[in-house]
């Protein structure tokens, strides 16, 4: 078998390294929850590997990439029908997995917030998420309020996640090397049903908010609600980025009452 070259235009950066895959895939540790593991853009199997030797965890491997499906058939053929061609952004999670499953991966760079949302749209049922990215998106989606990486991505997934930055990745891990150092973090899913407001209102509020987030929310948010309708509310004189997720379902339900 002929190794798979690391394509540009997809953002592969291979991972070499043995002990740092085992140690992510080491960081699925909720599978009392779960039987069931997707990775995403599996490459050559460094991941893979580790993953189809777990008894407990029946995996599922997925990449848009032609050439290392191919490379991947030909080294795992018991996979059949759970190796699949495909592009994880547009894959129907129902049409696979009945129940709920986790996701691991070294995901590809230029996609990062794009999986992340991915699965926050189907965070019924991903229960957990263990994935190295830049270490700037991983740091970013742990931060807290007040700090200056606190954005949209953190509040989305803090609202529904528990989220764990678990180490740092040299770039001379990887094939070709990534020019930035990478970051694992693991999302773990809480007992967050539902918001207690309008989730569409939340999500354009959180927006909005981040959106101008040098301004003011009572300026910020003239694009969810008029100025003039507003009211008053002593969060509208801070900025997004000092508001924790509690914060921001209390200002939703009362920009709610505005709208």
């Amino acid at each position: 078998m002929s190794l798979v070259k690391a394509k540009k235009h997809l953002g592969q950066h291979f991972l070499t390294d043995k002990n740092i895959a085992q140690r992510i895939v080491d960081g699925l540790i909720h599978t009392d929850k779960y039987h069931q593991v997707l990775e995403v853009g599996p490459g050559m199997g460094i991941l893979s590997d580790i993953l189809l030797q777990r008894e407990d965890l029946q995996t599922f491997l997925i990449d848009i990439d032609i050439e290392s499906f191919n490379f991947l058939r030909e080294k795992y053929p018991q996979l059949g029908d759970r190796l699949i061609n495909g592009d994880f952004l547009k894959l129907n999670f129902k049409d696979i997995f009945p129940g709920k499953f986790a996701v691991i991966g070294n995901f590809p760079y230029n996609i990062s917030s794009q999986i992340l949302f991915k699965i926050l749209e189907n965070r019924q049922n991903v229960v957990e998420m263990v994935g190295m990215f830049q270490k700037e998106v991983a740091e970013r989606c742990a931060s807290k309020p007040g700090s200056k990486e606190y954005g949209i991505l953190s509040v989305f997934i803090q609202a529904y996640y528990e989220i764990e930055y678990l180490f740092t990745v040299k770039p001379g891990t990887f094939n070709p090397p990534p020019k930035v150092n990478s970051g694992v973090i693991r999302l773990t899913r809480n007992n967050v049903e539902e918001l207690a407001c309008d989730e569409k209102l939340f999500w354009r509020v959180v927006k909005a908010g981040f959106n101008q987030r040098r301004k003011t929310l009572r300026n910020a948010l003239s694009a969810v609600v008029p100025k003039d309708r507003l009211g008053e509310h002593p969060f509208y004189e801070k900025r997004a980025e000092t508001l924790s997720v509690a914060d921001f379902v209390e200002l939703t339900n009362f920009v709610a009452t505005k709208a």
